[in-house]
């Protein structure tokens, strides 16, 4: 994001972010993502990790800039 808004990277903003690594692979999220929309790349892979770390979708906010990923997202009940 930095680097595509042409900023330098600003370490402090990431400070509180809790990353997801799965212990395996995501394939029932990606398949379920797919099922609402079309998705790809890391856009596909973002949904498909917020679905593996809860089964309850309202309770986390899926935050993004990109109408389609939110459209997907929002469909999966997320809140955007």
């Amino acid at each position: 994001m930095f680097a595509r808004e042409g900023r330098a990277f600003e370490p402090q903003i990431v400070v509180d972010v809790d990353w997801i690594l799965p212990a395996r692979p995501l394939t029932p999220e990606l398949a379920a993502v797919l099922e609402v929309g079309y998705l790809k790349g890391a856009d596909l892979w973002h949904v498909a990790t917020a679905l593996y770390a809860t089964e309850e979708m309202d309770r986390i906010t899926f935050v993004t800039l990109d109408r389609r990923q939110e459209s997907v997202a929002a469909a999966l009940g997320f809140p955007t």
